[in-house]
């Protein structure tokens, strides 16, 4: 699959701006972007404001997802804030639905990029979680971590998970939260340890350069534009 889903290590740490982040620039390179954001809760109409947002810039670069609506890129949308499994209240989520929904928008994008909810280890259901969703959608994840005191041993949890299950993955940090003190509290450990390590600020288009060489979109294809 054509594909990157990104994570992070909580809620609130940057999913979303890293989603729309990767949509521009993969537009900007004249390759086609596509975007799912699979289940979103704390919504208040159909589609929630994270959904309109990455649907309203998906449709700038892409005319297929332009004929499309907020709807269409977000298979389970629930009004209350919290892990989908609670949100949940009907049990109405399918895993088999959920991964046919992600399926059925590849086709109209050269790279779909798919924004998971909270961490890792939020529950979709009571034995399936978004851990278990990137498994088995078989694609490279994208991890985005904090800047914030105490994101060290949340980003080493992180990463630990996803290296037991096997998944290929990449991770930056999004320096917002506690970024006078992040040089001084949390750098020197990734700079001694993961001294490759990036940031969302100056590090996502070798990332985005490096996923379209894997994926042979170095030079975009030749599609129906």
């Amino acid at each position: 699959m054509a594909m990157i889903f990104v994570t992070a290590t909580d809620t609130s740490v940057g999913k979303t701006y890293a989603v729309s982040s990767i949509l521009k620039s993969l537009g900007n390179r004249g390759v086609l972007p596509g975007v799912c954001k699979p289940i979103e809760t704390g919504v208040a109409g159909d589609a929630g404001e994270d959904t309109s947002k990455l649907f309203e810039i998906c449709s700038r670069y892409n005319r297929r997802f332009s004929s499309m609506t907020p709807e269409d890129i977000c298979i389970y949308s629930f009004s209350l804030p919290s892990a989908p499994f609670c949100a949940d209240t009907e049990r109405v989520i399918d895993i088999d639905e959920l991964l046919a929904g992600i399926s059925s928008l590849e086709s109209s994008c050269d790279l779909l990029v798919v924004e998971g909810a909270g961490g890792l280890m939020v529950p979709i259901t009571e034995d399936f979680f978004m851990i278990d969703l990137i498994e088995s959608l078989d694609t490279p994840a994208l991890l985005v971590t904090p800047s914030k005191l105490g994101c060290i041993n949340q980003t080493l949890l992180s990463m630990e998970a996803m290296e037991r299950r096997g998944i290929d993955y990449e991770w930056c940090v999004n320096i917002y939260e506690d970024s006078d003190s992040f040089d001084m509290v949390t750098r020197p450990y990734y700079d001694r340890v993961f001294p490759s390590w990036w940031s969302l600020e100056n590090g996502l288009e070798r990332y985005i350069d490096t996923r379209l060489e894997a994926l042979s979109l170095s030079t975009p294809p030749v599609t129906d534009r």
